[in-house]
C-alpha cells in the first residue's frame, strides 16, 4: 500500500516545475488562456441555446427566435 501511495504523489508532484521569468511571457499569451476568446464563447453559447431551444445547455433559456 505504501509503494502505491508513493507512486501516486511522485506522479502527483513530477508536474509541478519553476517558471522562469523569462518564461511568464510565453505563458501569458491569450492562446494559453482556459478560454481565449471569452465573448466568442458567450456569443456562441447564447446562439447554441437560442436554436437548439436545449434548457440547461448554456445560462440563457429561451424560444428558437433567439429573442429572450
Amino acid at each position: 500500500m505504501k509503494v502505491i501511495l508513493l507512486f501516486a504523489l511522485s506522479l502527483l508532484f513530477s508536474g509541478c516545475t519553476p517558471v522562469s521569468p523569462w518564461q511568464r511571457g510565453t505563458l501569458a499569451t491569450p492562446q494559453m488562456a482556459l478560454d481565449p476568446y471569452p465573448t466568442q464563447s458567450i456569443l456562441q453559447a447564447h446562439t447554441y441555446s437560442s436554436r437548439e431551444s436545449a434548457k440547461g445547455s448554456g445560462s440563457a433559456g429561451g424560444g428558437g427566435c433567439g429573442c429572450n
